[in-house]
C-alpha cells in the first residue's frame, strides 16, 4: 500500500486555514515530497510521518509558494539523523534556486544531488527520472508563466510467486525465496532464474500531481489511468476563465475535464486561490464533469492499494 498526504491545499500565499500545496508520498520506508512552500515542514510535523526517510524533493517550478520552505526542511532532515544522499529534482534553474535558498543552510551531513530537467526537450520524459526503491518518478512539462513540470509516481508491483510453475521447472524448494527476490542462482551445474517461479506481470499504482498550469493534451496523456490525480483548481467559478488564461492556472471544471479524458480513478482539487474562501460552493462545477472529484484539504490522507 502507498500512503499519500496532501500537506496543504492553498495557492500563492498561506492563510490561517490553508498551508501551501505540497504532496508527500510514502512507500516501504521511503518518501517523495513534491513542492515545498513556506510552512511545509510545519504541516509535516503535525502529520507525524517523520523526515529522515525523505529520499527525493521535487519542485514543479520556482514561484515562492512552491520553494521557500526548502532550507528549513533540509536542516530538519539533517537533525533527524539522515546521512544518505538526498535528491532534489526540478526544471531548469534548479541549481541557481537551491544555491540561493541554502545560503542559510550551507552545511548538511548528507549529500544533495540535483537533477535539473529541461522543459523544452520533447524526449527527456520518455524515461523515468529516477527510481527510489519500487517507486519510479516521471516528469512532463506543464504550461505556466515560467518553466514548470508535472510529476507521476509509478509504484511497481512484484510478480506473484507461482508454485505450480516452480514445480514444473523442478526448482529446488530451498531456492524459491531467493528467486522470488529476483536473483539468478547456479546450483548443481544448472542456472535457475526468477522467471522459472514467477507468474505474469501485475498492475502497479500510479499517482499524478499537476499544479500551476493550463490543461494540455500532453498532460492528459501523462496522467492517463492514474489511481489518484492531484490537480490544481485555482478558481472554482467558470467566470474566472479570463483570469485563469492570463495567469495560466485552471478552473475546477478544467481539472475535472482532464480527469475524465485521462480516465483516472479519483481527482483531488488543490492550490486554491486565497480569494476562494468556500471552494465547496463550486464543487459541482467539477463533479458534473467527473463525479469522483474531491476537494483537497490540509493533511488529507489516502492509502492506495494494489488491485
Amino acid at each position: 500500500m502507498v500512503d499519500i498526504c496532501l500537506l496543504g491545499c492553498g495557492g500563492n500565499v498561506p492563510t490561517p486555514n490553508r498551508n501551501l500545496t505540497s504532496l508527500l508520498i510514502s512507500y516501504k520506508g521511503k518518501k517523495i515530497l513534491i513542492d515545498c512552500g513556506e510552512g511545509t515542514q510545519v504541516s509535516m510535523k503535525i502529520l507525524g510521518w517523520g523526515f529522515k526517510d525523505i529520499s527525493v524533493i521535487c519542485f514543479t517550478h520556482y514561484h515562492a509558494d512552491h520553494v521557500i520552505g526548502l532550507p528549513g526542511l533540509l536542516l530538519t532532515i539533517a537533525n533527524s539523523g539522515r546521512k544518505e544522499p538526498l535528491y532534489i529534482v526540478g526544471p531548469e534553474g534548479l541549481s541557481t534556486i537551491v544555491k540561493g535558498l541554502t545560503v542559510v543552510s550551507p552545511v548538511l551531513p548528507y549529500y544533495v544531488d540535483l537533477i535539473e530537467l529541461p522543459t523544452d526537450d520533447e524526449n527527456y520524459f520518455e524515461d523515468k527520472i529516477i527510481q527510489i526503491g519500487d517507486m519510479e518518478l516521471w516528469a512532463q512539462p506543464a504550461y505556466h508563466t515560467m518553466p514548470c513540470l508535472a510529476y507521476s509516481v509509478n509504484v511497481n508491483r512484484s510478480k506473484k510467486f507461482n508454485v505450480e510453475k516452480a514445480r514444473l521447472n523442478n526448482v529446488p524448494l530451498n531456492l524459491w525465496n531467493l528467486l522470488q527476490k529476483g536473483e539468478n542462482i547456479k546450483e548443481g551445474g544448472k542456472v535457475y532464474t526468477p522467471d522459472m517461479v514467477l507468474g505474469e506481470e501485475r498492475r502497479g499504482l500510479k499517482l499524478s500531481y499537476c499544479t500551476d498550469t493550463r490543461p494540455t493534451e500532453e498532460l492528459i496523456s501523462f496522467v492517463k489511468k492514474s489511481d489518484l490525480f492531484v490537480c490544481e483548481g485555482m478558481y472554482g467559478d467558470d467566470e474566472k476563465l479570463p483570469k485563469a488564461l492570463e495567469n495560466r492556472h485552471m478552473l475546477f471544471s478544467e481539472a475535472a475535464l482532464m480527469a475524465r479524458e485521462a480516465e483516472v480513478k479519483e481527482l483531488w482539487l488543490t492550490h486554491f486561490s486565497p480569494s476562494l474562501a468556500n471552494p465547496e460552493e463550486y464543487i459541482l462545477n467539477a463533479k458534473n464533469i467527473f463525479e469522483n472529484t474531491f476537494l483537497g484539504e490540509d493533511r488529507k490522507i489516502s492509502t492506495l492499494n494494489f488491485e
